[in-house]
């Protein structure tokens, strides 16, 4: 089987986009793995078959924020517009757990671009999809209180039991905020039972006043 049957979209391309595609191998990534930095050229467009890349910014004083991860059938808002626009990288993407993925190369992306209407499709429909998630964000950023949205994501992304493998400063970098914004916060709700914390670890005591908090935002 081909790694093309692994990546959403792409098993219904045209023949010679299919071919020009399966001459390319795909790439175990270790976590940790710097992909692009801010002011590089962008080299190729990524397709991640499993895992997930984190891509971020980090301002001069060490504050770091999430803009968007890219997992399985999603697109690199950042390589797209650096491959079709020339523009230098702004951001970072690493990546955050192990990954497999595939590289395509800027000249092969261009030609695609070019002459395969299913390929360009593809690309603009997850383009697309990207920037609504990222007009979102700036929403949430620009008009909902750090409170609200960090009782959304810990609802968001608990298991079952309630808990939530992560560190302040993970959910500090993908809410926008600092990290000692975030423990306060954290702090404030295990005082009043609605958390537990351990390093590493929350576990939710009280859906419900988080779920208040997230809906008063």
């Amino acid at each position: 089987m081909s790694w093309l049957a692994e990546a959403p979209g792409l098993a219904a391309l045209d023949e010679g986009a299919r071919a020009a595609l399966l001459r390319l191998r795909p790439a175990d990534l270790a976590p940790g793995t710097v992909l692009f930095c801010p002011g590089e050229a962008a080299r190729g467009y990524v397709i991640v078959l499993s895992g997930r890349i984190d891509v971020g910014l980090t301002a001069p004083c060490g504050r770091e924020m999430l803009l968007y991860s890219v997992e399985p059938g999603q697109s690199c808002i950042q390589s797209t517009l650096g491959l079709m626009g020339d523009e230098p990288y702004t951001a970072e993407a690493v990546v955050a757990e192990p990954t497999r993925a595939v590289l395509l190369p800027k000249g092969l992306f261009l030609d695609l671009m070019d002459r395969s209407p299913p390929f360009r499709r593809l690309v603009f429909s997850a383009f697309a999809g990207r920037m609504q998630a990222m007009i979102r964000l700036l929403e949430k950023v620009a008009f909902q209180r750090i409170e609200s949205r960090l009782a959304g994501e810990l609802l968001q992304t608990a298991d079952e039991a309630g808990r939530i493998g992560t560190t302040h400063q993970d959910l500090a970098s993908r809410l926008g905020t600092a990290r000692e914004v975030i423990s306060r916060r954290l702090e404030a709700w295990a005082r009043r039972g609605w958390i537990e914390t351990a390093r590493g670890r929350i576990e939710i005591r009280d859906r419900e006043a988080l779920a208040f908090i997230a809906d008063a935002g």
